[in-house]
């Protein structure tokens, strides 16, 4: 999976004022997510007040569970997907910024119910639970490249109980695909599409890092 750097970077955001123009949620599947992202991500800037201050941490997952729920569509994740939901927040940003963004919030919630879930729970099964613990964190480090300085500690939280699962995993993860690496990486690529629609991605890693301290 390529990195994600920047895709929860949407910060520095002008926020529509009277006379802005009214905005309808594309129906291309990258743009529909892109603009929720972007969405997210002005909602979340409203509450902090100081523009150069990071988000908070569950609004970050926020952002970028719209690319994961993009990516994840037809339950396999697909990396390119990820990366083309990230661009497309860079680049239609400033159109829906200045135009009357907060009307697509509902539009944004019924499109992607995952998004809203905050109460969350982990699968039954102990490698289903394993592999997404294992496969969220790995994207969420991605997609938060370089902001260690502002979630360090989660962050190593999350890195520890990746480092851990990896090794924990691996018999169970042979016996369900098989040794070869192909199976193995499909059945991660269904295990993270899995995770996507658990809910706040945030909420699903506390939750990880509790089951797998």
């Amino acid at each position: 999976m390529k990195p994600l750097a920047g895709l929860a970077g949407t910060a520095l955001l002008l926020l529509a004022g009277c006379g802005a123009k009214s905005l309808d949620l594309p129906a291309d599947p990258v743009d529909r997510a892109a603009t929720c992202g972007v969405v997210a991500a002005a909602t979340a800037r409203t509450s902090v007040p100081d523009v150069k201050a990071p988000l908070p941490l569950a609004a970050q997952g926020k952002i970028f569970h719209y690319a994961l729920l993009a990516a994840s569509e037809g339950g396999e994740f697909k990396a390119d997907t990820a990366n083309r939901v990230n661009k497309r927040m860079g680049e239609l940003q400033e159109g829906i910024t200045s135009g009357k963004w907060r009307d697509l919030a509902p539009a944004c919630a019924a499109a992607f119910p995952a998004a809203e879930k905050t109460e969350v729970s982990l699968p039954e099964g102990r490698l289903d639970a394993q592999l997404a613990c294992e496969e969220l964190a790995e994207f969420t480090s991605l997609a938060l490249e370089g902001s260690e300085v502002h979630y360090g500690n989660e962050l190593a939280a999350y890195r520890r109980m990746r480092s851990s699962l990896n090794d924990a995993l691996a018999p169970g993860l042979r016996a369900r695909a098989g040794a070869k690496l192909e199976a193995q990486g499909r059945e991660r690529k269904r295990a993270l599409a899995a995770a996507a629609q658990l809910g706040s991605p945030m909420a699903v890693l506390d939750k990880c890092v509790e089951r797998f301290p």
